[in-house]
């Protein structure tokens, strides 16, 4: 049986940059093992990562939380309005979800989740979504235990590097 911990949730500053970006890659690099290899998908430098989550940050797009465990970041939320062409401002989207992989399974994406459906709520969506790559299989279980719902008429096929990747849109109501 897993412990659950209450974890602290707060806006990013400028100054989490660097370990958002740290996270970031290292649970980039571990969910898509198995479904990208190195040489077709070469890492992103941690400053290129680092340059736009500060950017993100300071101007709110998306709209970035950090989740704290006895001070220190271990995982982020980027969320706003759905990048999705056509859809109304009532809809919300998951930009990113990423928790640093020594935390998986202990409530960090939870904590992050509810941060992102408040803020969302507040903004006034009714509705949010996200897009997850088929394969990535320890996050289509998190979200679905979240409520989210497969679309299955919205899989595409999209070009990570020299790879092409399906990945498919959730979606699920705030209420």
């Amino acid at each position: 049986m897993t412990s659950l911990t209450t974890f602290e949730v707060r806006p990013a500053t400028l100054r989490d940059a660097k370990a958002i970006a740290e996270i970031h890659a290292a649970a980039d690099q571990a969910a898509n093992k198995g479904l990208l290899s190195q040489e077709s998908l070469p890492p992103i430098p941690i400053e290129s990562r680092q340059a736009y989550w500060r950017e993100a940050i300071e101007y709110s797009e998306p709209q970035v939380h950090v989740a704290l465990d006895e001070g220190r970041i271990v995982g982020f939320v980027g969320f706003d309005r759905s990048r999705d062409k056509g859809t109304p401002p009532t809809i919300g989207e998951i930009w990113a979800i990423y928790v640093a992989t020594s935390q998986w399974g202990r409530g960090v994406g939870l904590a992050l989740w509810d941060a992102a459906r408040e803020g969302l709520q507040e903004e006034g969506c009714s509705k949010v979504t996200l897009w997850v790559p088929l394969g990535n299989e320890r996050a289509l279980r998190f979200h679905e235990l979240a409520g989210f719902k497969r679309e299955p008429s919205s899989a595409r096929t999209v070009a990570m590097g020299a790879v092409r990747i399906e990945e498919i849109r959730l979606k699920r109501a705030l209420g």
